[in-house]
């Protein structure tokens, strides 16, 4: 306050310097929640020297900070000195933030982060906004989807983004402004080096107190051959200067033993560079699975460590959805969605407009069924730290990356709700871990069920623990089975429940089935399927695998044949180049090289009759896995240009070949459903693959069957790779 020392200038032009001289000052602190919490000090501060410190104890009732009861208390600092006074306040909460080998700990009870991304992304303007209500939105859209973390990559955000978490219990990682990878490096002398430190101190100095600033980083993926020594020495320092949050290497790596916590992308069901080889599709479909195997301790092996830090995975997900051409219109600010005007016009290019609601809506189920898949195996992890999205909202750039069930505006797309989201993802979530989502008549499962609690609300922790309810439901809701426990169970871990039993019986018909376990007002469900025992075609049917003599004089003089192929079996020029698998597009195709799989899952009409006695919706879900997981796709474009195969393949949007799993046609006289799937092989073992094929079976016999396109012998032949 006012002027100790230097220059000033006086009205008339004069300039003199003032006496260097020491003040009698005045302090006051006070906490403005609590009247009776006070000091006042008098001090004589000397040019130069005004740093003090002291302790101001809070009454016993004051309440702690959290998700969920975010107690805030605002200090006031007063200083005057004769006619000087200086007023100054600052928002805080009171908690504690802890890592060990049990996960990760706020005010000593245990907590599991469940978080998105957010990757500076914003349309409108081109940079984040400064004002606290925008934040407190966009908060909120992730609190109502059940998380309670967010990862800002590579940045650090305004104030405001700090004052809404404070508000409303939201964890925040916060990075020192860097990707130092490719093209340039960390601890290798660099002009960066220097930069993080200056960086990280600023952040601390400016945003330190706030209780929403719990994990720190110096950035994201980060290359160089020193940068171990440079980010142990950055972890360390920190974490000895400022105690208040936990500290990592780096988003992504490096593991090391200073860490508070690992950020590492092990633990997820599809890896960078996987492609087919992941979980998802090279896996048949199950939830039993989780990431006790994945989870690391250090990344140095000499010397060894057995030290066990908590996990928390990063960048999870990254699964694609098909653009939503509607969502142009909401670009009304700095940018413009010039990639979808060009995607679109491909689009109709290859006289498919009209099934662009129709491509964003199935490839969007199959997104949310991913998404489902990557976070419960997360909440089913022992000692989990949590997860990191990448992302709740689509990411424009690096090749349009549209891996959100929420578009860049934080807003909904159409094919999976907050509520719906959240049944997955939230405090508490019951789990089944089902071996398998398809099964034969006459078989018994046993499914354990277990419910991931980390809900602390202060009235609920008192409450009694209601029943775990488990129902097996038809399609049309009917419950065919139940079963309740009631088991008590502390709050901050996973927790067995029992185990669920039920024989199929032997009906002799298809039937798509739901799992569903609600604890309270939590319900999580998964659907299942049972098939009946496969019965071989009639002799006039002609399943073939390959177009050998008599199968073509059999199409050319009027029957009937199945040609079912598989995958390899389709030559490159008719789609046999496309890379399908179960789950959707892994970030895009463009950004990585053309990784597999290039497709977004099937669209077909559950309502056709070759799929009669094959239970399905319109998109892909786990009774698809099989056919997928063996097929090639067949590319139609060409020679059946607006023609509606019996199941089709969403290609990726950059291409927008048309593709099918599924097709029919005139051969000659006869006529004949090419299927890109291996409907033939091992059937025994593959219920679903049967099933699909008794399907097609029954509708080629019927008076249904009358393929509209034609297809000649040569062509027919050049669509099989030799």
């Amino acid at each position: 306050i006012g002027e100790t020392s230097g220059e000033r200038r006086e009205t008339r032009g004069e300039r003199r310097k003032t006496r260097d001289e020491s003040r009698e000052v005045k302090v006051v602190a006070r906490v403005l929640e609590f009247d009776g919490v006070k000091k006042v000090f008098d001090l004589e501060l000397d040019p130069g020297k005004n740093t003090f410190s002291f302790d101001l104890e809070l009454e016993e009732e004051a309440g702690l900070w959290d998700e969920f009861d975010p107690n805030l208390y605002t200090l006031e600092l007063e200083v005057s000195s004769g006619k000087d006074h200086d007023q100054v306040t600052e928002t805080f909460g009171l908690r504690k933030i802890e890592a060990n080998s049990q996960g990760i700990f706020v005010n000593g009870r245990r907590t599991f982060l469940r978080g998105t991304l957010e990757c500076a992304i914003f349309p409108l303007t081109g940079y984040p906004s400064t004002d606290p209500a925008e934040w407190k939105r966009i908060l909120q859209v992730i609190k109502d989807h059940g998380l309670n973390h967010m990862r800002f990559h590579s940045w650090c955000p305004p104030e405001a983004a700090f004052i809404a978490a404070d508000e409303m219990g939201i964890y925040l990682q916060v990075e020192c402004s860097s990707w130092a990878n490719q093209t340039t490096t960390i601890g290798d002398g660099l002009p960066i080096d220097q930069y993080i430190w200056d960086e990280s101190r600023r952040i601390i100095n400016q945003y330190g107190n706030h209780p929403s600033f719990v994990m720190m980083a110096y950035g994201n993926e980060p290359g160089g051959r020193n940068q171990n020594a440079f980010l142990t020495e950055f972890v360390s320092y920190w974490k000895e200067n400022d105690p208040r949050r936990l500290y990592t290497s780096g988003a992504g790596w490096p593991r090391l033993a200073v860490n508070d916590f690992h950020n590492v992308p092990q633990p997820r069901i599809q890896g960078w560079g996987e492609s087919l080889n992941s979980i998802i599709n090279a896996h048949p479909p199950s939830s039993s699975y989780d990431w006790s195997n994945r989870i690391p301790s250090t990344q140095n092996p000499e010397p060894f460590t057995d030290k066990i830090i908590p996990v928390v995975s990063h960048e999870i997900g990254q699964w694609c959805v098909y653009p939503n051409f509607k969502e142009t219109e909401k670009y009304t600010g700095v940018l413009k969605a010039k990639n979808f005007e060009i995607f679109a016009e491909s689009l109709a290019a290859h006289h498919m407009a009209h099934l662009s609601d129709s491509f964003l809506l199935a490839s969007g189920k199959l997104q949310a069924l991913c998404y489902k898949a990557d976070i419960e195996a997360a909440l089913r992890t022992p000692q989990f730290g949590g997860f990191q999205l990448l992302d709740l909202h689509d990411f424009p750039g690096q090749g349009t990356a549209l891996v959100g069930i929420l578009d860049p505006f934080w807003e909904e797309k159409g094919y999976i709700s907050a509520k719906e989201f959240s049944q997955f993802c939230n405090t508490v979530v019951p789990l089944a871990r089902l071996e398998k989502h398809v099964f034969a008549e006459g078989e018994k499962i046993e499914v354990p069920i277990q419910v991931s609690y980390f809900d602390m609300t202060p009235d609920k922790t008192q409450e009694p623990r209601p029943k775990t309810q488990i129902r097996l439901k038809t399609k049309e809701s009917r419950v065919l089975s139940s079963e309740e426990f009631e088991v008590e169970f502390e709050p901050g871990k996973l927790n067995d429940v029992g185990v669920f039993t039920h024989r199929f019986e032997e009906i002799g018909e298809p039937q798509q089935l739901k799992l569903e376990v609600q604890y309270g007002e939590f319900i999580n469900s998964w659907n299942i399927w049972v098939f009946p025992k496969y019965n071989d075609p009639p002799e006039s049917l002609i399943v073939a695998s390959q177009l050998n003599p008599k199968t073509m004089e059999t199409l050319i003089s009027g029957g009937t044949v199945l040609l079912s192929l598989g995958q390899g079996r389709v030559s490159p020029h008719f789609g046999g180049d496309v890379g399908v698998g179960f789950s959707s597009i892994f970030w895009n195709t463009a950004w990585t090289g053309g990784q597999k799989p290039h497709t977004l899952g099937i669209l077909c009409n559950p309502d056709h009759p070759a799929l009669a006695e094959f239970p399905t919706d319109y998109y892909s879900d786990w009774q698809w896995w099989d056919a997928l997981a063996h097929a090639d796709a067949i590319k139609l474009d060409g020679w059946a240009d607006g023609h509606s195969p019996l199941v089709r393949i969403i290609d990726d949007w950059v291409s927008n070949r048309q593709l099918a799993l599924i097709v029919e046609a005139k051969v000659g006289k006869g006529k004949i459903i090419i299927s890109g799937a291996d409907l033939h092989t091992d059937l025994s073992t593959r219920p679903a693959a049967a099933q699909l094929r008794s399907s097609l079976e029954k509708y080629m016999q019927s008076e249904n069957f009358e393929p509209t396109i034609e297809l000649s012998e040569a062509q027919l032949q050049k669509m099989i790779r030799e």
